[in-house]
Protein backbone atom coordinates (compact mmCIF):
# COMPACT_ATOMS: atom_id res chain seq x y z
CA UNK A 1 0.00 0.00 0.00
CA UNK A 2 2.71 2.00 1.22
CA UNK A 3 4.93 1.72 -2.36
CA UNK A 4 1.11 2.44 -4.23
CA UNK A 5 0.86 5.69 -2.68
CA UNK A 6 3.90 6.96 -3.20
CA UNK A 7 4.03 6.31 -6.69
CA UNK A 8 1.09 8.15 -7.37
CA UNK A 9 2.22 10.87 -5.39
CA UNK A 10 5.69 10.70 -7.62
CA UNK A 11 3.21 10.50 -10.87
CA UNK A 12 1.09 13.41 -9.52
CA UNK A 13 4.33 15.74 -8.89
CA UNK A 14 3.25 15.89 -4.97
CA UNK A 15 5.86 16.43 -2.54
CA UNK A 16 7.50 12.99 -2.02
CA UNK A 17 8.14 11.54 1.98
CA UNK A 18 10.59 8.97 2.40
CA UNK A 19 10.11 6.89 5.36
CA UNK A 20 13.61 5.96 6.95
CA UNK A 21 13.48 4.08 10.65
CA UNK A 22 9.63 5.33 10.99
CA UNK A 23 10.64 8.83 10.73
CA UNK A 24 9.34 10.91 8.03
CA UNK A 25 11.49 13.23 5.68
CA UNK A 26 10.57 15.82 3.38
CA UNK A 27 12.49 14.78 0.49
CA UNK A 28 12.10 18.23 -1.87
CA UNK A 29 14.13 19.51 1.19
CA UNK A 30 17.78 17.62 1.11
CA UNK A 31 18.96 20.93 -0.06
CA UNK A 32 18.73 24.46 -0.14
CA UNK A 33 20.64 27.47 -1.60
CA UNK A 34 21.55 30.58 0.28
CA UNK A 35 22.04 33.90 -1.79
CA UNK A 36 25.51 35.89 -0.59
CA UNK A 37 24.83 39.06 1.86
CA UNK A 38 26.63 41.59 3.54
CA UNK A 39 25.82 44.00 6.59
CA UNK A 40 27.38 46.73 7.52
CA UNK A 41 29.62 47.59 9.97
CA UNK A 42 31.43 50.67 11.91
CA UNK A 43 33.49 51.89 9.13
CA UNK A 44 33.23 48.94 7.19
CA UNK A 45 31.13 45.88 5.97
CA UNK A 46 31.00 42.14 6.31
CA UNK A 47 30.35 39.84 3.74
CA UNK A 48 28.95 36.42 4.09
CA UNK A 49 28.58 33.46 1.20
CA UNK A 50 27.81 29.72 1.88
CA UNK A 51 27.66 27.04 -0.93
CA UNK A 52 24.50 24.69 -0.83
CA UNK A 53 23.33 23.28 2.22
CA UNK A 54 22.99 20.00 2.75
CA UNK A 55 20.44 17.89 5.29
CA UNK A 56 21.97 15.45 6.83
CA UNK A 57 20.27 12.18 8.19
CA UNK A 58 19.92 13.66 11.45
CA UNK A 59 18.12 16.63 10.25
CA UNK A 60 20.97 19.01 10.49
CA UNK A 61 21.47 21.55 7.33
CA UNK A 62 25.47 21.99 6.93
CA UNK A 63 27.28 24.02 4.72
CA UNK A 64 30.90 25.60 4.92
CA UNK A 65 31.10 29.79 4.80
CA UNK A 66 33.12 32.33 4.05
CA UNK A 67 33.12 35.70 6.23
CA UNK A 68 35.08 38.58 4.77
CA UNK A 69 35.12 41.80 6.20
CA UNK A 70 36.69 45.49 4.83
CA UNK A 71 38.29 46.88 5.16
CA UNK A 72 39.64 44.83 8.20
CA UNK A 73 40.91 41.81 6.40
CA UNK A 74 42.45 40.70 9.10
CA UNK A 75 39.19 39.64 10.48
CA UNK A 76 38.40 37.31 7.47
CA UNK A 77 37.30 34.14 8.58
CA UNK A 78 35.89 30.69 7.29
CA UNK A 79 34.24 27.87 8.86
CA UNK A 80 31.51 25.28 9.10
CA UNK A 81 27.83 26.33 9.80
CA UNK A 82 24.99 24.01 10.99
CA UNK A 83 21.20 24.24 11.30
CA UNK A 84 18.68 21.73 13.21
CA UNK A 85 15.40 21.63 11.50
CA UNK A 86 12.92 19.22 12.05
CA UNK A 87 10.12 17.78 9.47
CA UNK A 88 7.40 19.74 10.98
CA UNK A 89 9.33 23.06 10.65
CA UNK A 90 9.87 22.26 7.22
CA UNK A 91 6.75 21.47 6.25
CA UNK A 92 5.18 24.75 8.13
CA UNK A 93 7.93 26.64 5.29
CA UNK A 94 5.96 24.20 2.68
CA UNK A 95 2.56 25.94 3.74
CA UNK A 96 4.12 29.36 3.46
CA UNK A 97 4.39 29.85 7.42
CA UNK A 98 7.20 31.60 8.71
CA UNK A 99 9.82 29.56 11.31
CA UNK A 100 12.34 30.42 13.22
CA UNK A 101 15.47 28.44 13.30
CA UNK A 102 18.78 28.09 15.23
CA UNK A 103 22.41 26.26 14.95
CA UNK A 104 26.21 27.40 15.42
CA UNK A 105 29.02 28.35 13.64
CA UNK A 106 32.37 27.10 14.01
CA UNK A 107 35.39 28.77 12.44
CA UNK A 108 38.47 27.02 11.54
CA UNK A 109 39.98 28.56 14.17
CA UNK A 110 37.44 26.72 16.57
CA UNK A 111 35.64 30.05 17.42
CA UNK A 112 32.09 29.32 17.80
CA UNK A 113 29.20 31.51 16.84
CA UNK A 114 25.63 30.93 17.67
CA UNK A 115 23.05 31.69 14.62
CA UNK A 116 19.60 32.35 14.69
CA UNK A 117 16.91 33.19 12.06
CA UNK A 118 13.67 33.84 10.48
CA UNK A 119 12.68 32.26 6.98
CA UNK A 120 9.36 33.97 5.67
CA UNK A 121 8.71 32.14 1.88
CA UNK A 122 7.55 33.91 -0.60
CA UNK A 123 6.54 30.70 -2.96
CA UNK A 124 6.82 27.04 -2.17
CA UNK A 125 10.43 27.18 -3.51
CA UNK A 126 11.83 30.32 -1.14
CA UNK A 127 11.83 33.39 0.33
CA UNK A 128 13.38 35.86 2.74
CA UNK A 129 15.88 34.99 5.31
CA UNK A 130 17.31 36.64 8.13
CA UNK A 131 19.72 35.60 9.88
CA UNK A 132 21.81 36.77 13.44
CA UNK A 133 25.12 35.79 14.11
CA UNK A 134 26.51 36.39 17.62
CA UNK A 135 30.27 36.94 18.07
CA UNK A 136 29.96 37.65 21.71
CA UNK A 137 27.55 38.37 24.16
CA UNK A 138 27.90 42.36 22.95
CA UNK A 139 28.42 41.87 19.12
CA UNK A 140 25.81 40.66 16.62
CA UNK A 141 25.72 40.86 12.56
CA UNK A 142 22.27 40.69 11.05
CA UNK A 143 22.30 39.63 7.35
CA UNK A 144 19.21 39.78 5.21
CA UNK A 145 19.38 37.84 2.07
CA UNK A 146 17.22 35.12 0.35
CA UNK A 147 16.65 30.71 0.54
CA UNK A 148 15.59 29.08 -2.69
CA UNK A 149 15.00 25.18 -2.59
CA UNK A 150 16.85 24.14 -6.65
CA UNK A 151 14.67 21.91 -8.13
CA UNK A 152 11.50 23.08 -7.31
Amino acid sequence: MRLALRLIVLALGLPTLLVRGGEAAVARFSRVDVAPTWTSIYVGTVSLTMPAFSRTPAGDFESTYVARVFPYFFYNEQGRISIRLSDETLRKLERGEAIEFSGRAVSQEGAERQVEGRATPSAATGGKIKVRVRLSSKVELIFNTTYRFPGN
